[in-house]
C-alpha cells in the first residue's frame, strides 16, 4: 500500500490550515485595533494636513498596532463645522475644530471668535494652557461631550482681495463680499471688518474668487498659499484681525473607552502634531509675505489700530459680549 499520497494530502491540508488559522489571526489582530477616524477640510500641502500624519506616527511608536488611525483630508469625510455633531454621535473620532464650531454650544467660547483679542501665538498657548483653558476645556466636555486634548495654531488670519483697492480702514471694505465660513459667528466678524460677510465652504473658495461669486476671502497665510488663493487674488492686505485657535479634539465616546495608558498615548501624540503644526505655521508666516510678493500680489498694511478700535467697539455693543463670563476678557488680557 503507497502511504505516501495520503500523507502529502495530510500534510497539505495541515499546511493550508495553518495559513487559514494565520489569516484569521491577523484579521482578529486588524479588528483589535482601536479605529481612530480623523475628519479635516485641510488641503494636503498644509501643515494643519501634515500634522495629521506625525500624530499617527506618534501613536504607532508610543502605542504600536494598538489603533487604527484613518486621515481623511479634503473635507472628504465631513464638511467643515459638521465634525462636532458628527464626534457627539459616535460617526467620528478626531476633529481640529475651531472656536467658532464651540461657541455654538459653549457661548463663553465666542470670546476668541472676536477680533484683536488675542495677540499673538505666544499669548495663545499661554491662554490655552493655563487655568482658563481647563476651565473652558471642562465646559467643551460637558457640553459637547468632547475633550479637547491640545490647542493649535491656526494663524494670524489676513484678507485676500480679487482685485486691489485702497483700505485703509474698515469703511474701505464697504460692499466686498468677503468669504467667511457659515457660522453666525464667523459672519459677524466679517460685518465687524467692514465687508459683507458671505458664506461659503472652504472648498469652494478658490472657483468663486476666480469667479467673482466672492470678492474676497480671510485665512492665515499659510492656508492661502496651500490653497493657491494667490492664483485668484490680487491683493494681500495685511489686517491682522485674528489669532486663529483650532483644537485638536476626541470624542467622548472614543476617549473613555481608552485605557489611562493609551489616553496618554493619544495625548502626547496629539501634542506632537500640536507642536509640529505651531512651529511650521510660525516660521512659514514669517516668510510668506514675499513669497506673495513675488506671486504679483500687492501688498498692504491698513490702519490696523483703526479695525482695532472698530471691531472692538462693534463686539462690545452686541449680544455676543452678554455671554462673556465677568472678568474673561481681562483675565485674558492678563495672561503672560
Amino acid at each position: 500500500m503507497n502511504t505516501a499520497f495520503p500523507l502529502r494530502r495530510r500534510l497539505l491540508a495541515a499546511c493550508v490550515s495553518a495559513l487559514a488559522l494565520g489569516g484569521l489571526a491577523q484579521a482578529a489582530l486588524a479588528q483589535a485595533r482601536i479605529p481612530l477616524r480623523i475628519s479635516s477640510p485641510a488641503v494636503p500641502d498644509d501643515w494643519h494636513a501634515k500634522m495629521w500624519t506625525v500624530f499617527k506616527e506618534s501613536l504607532e511608536k508610543s502605542a504600536p498596532k494598538q489603533f487604527d488611525v484613518q486621515i481623511n483630508l479634503n473635507a472628504s469625510l465631513f464638511k467643515q463645522g459638521a465634525e462636532p455633531a458628527a464626534m457627539a454621535r459616535g460617526n467620528l473620532e478626531l476633529a481640529s475644530i475651531s472656536a467658532f464650531d464651540i461657541a455654538k454650544l459653549v457661548p463663553a467660547f465666542s470670546i476668541f471668535t472676536a477680533g484683536y483679542v488675542v495677540r499673538d501665538p505666544q499669548h495663545q498657548q499661554k491662554v490655552f494652557n493655563g487655568p482658563i483653558g481647563a476651565e473652558l476645556f471642562k465646559a467643551v466636555s460637558e457640553k459637547m461631550d468632547l475633550t479637547v486634548l491640545s490647542p493649535l495654531y491656526y494663524g494670524t488670519r489676513q484678507i485676500n482681495l480679487r482685485e486691489p483697492r485702497n483700505v485703509r480702514t474698515p469703511a474701505d471694505l464697504k460692499g466686498v463680499k468677503l468669504r467667511m465660513p457659515g457660522s453666525k459667528e464667523w459672519l459677524f466678524l466679517g460685518d465687524a471688518l467692514g465687508a459683507t460677510a458671505t458664506p461659503l465652504a472652504f472648498g469652494e473658495v478658490y472657483l468663486g474668487l476666480k469667479t467673482g461669486t466672492i470678492d474676497g476671502q480671510d485665512n492665515p497665510l499659510p492656508t492661502a498659499r496651500a490653497a493657491k488663493f494667490y492664483e485668484v487674488t490680487q491683493q494681500l492686505v495685511l489686517t491682522q484681525h485674528l489669532v486663529d485657535s483650532l483644537f485638536i479634539t476626541i470624542s467622548n465616546k472614543a476617549w473613555n473607552v481608552l485605557t489611562p495608558a493609551q489616553k496618554q498615548n493619544v495625548m502626547a501624540a496629539a501634542q506632537a502634531a500640536a507642536k509640529f503644526n505651531n512651529e511650521n505655521r510660525i516660521k512659514e508666516e514669517g516668510q510668506l509675505v514675499d513669497f506673495f510678493r513675488q506671486q504679483g500680489l500687492q501688498i498692504s498694511t491698513p490702519d490696523v489700530e483703526a479695525f482695532r478700535k472698530s471691531v472692538q467697539d462693534t463686539y462690545a455693543r452686541s449680544d455676543y459680549a452678554k455671554v462673556w463670563p465677568a472678568g474673561l476678557l481681562d483675565r485674558i488680557n492678563a495672561a503672560r
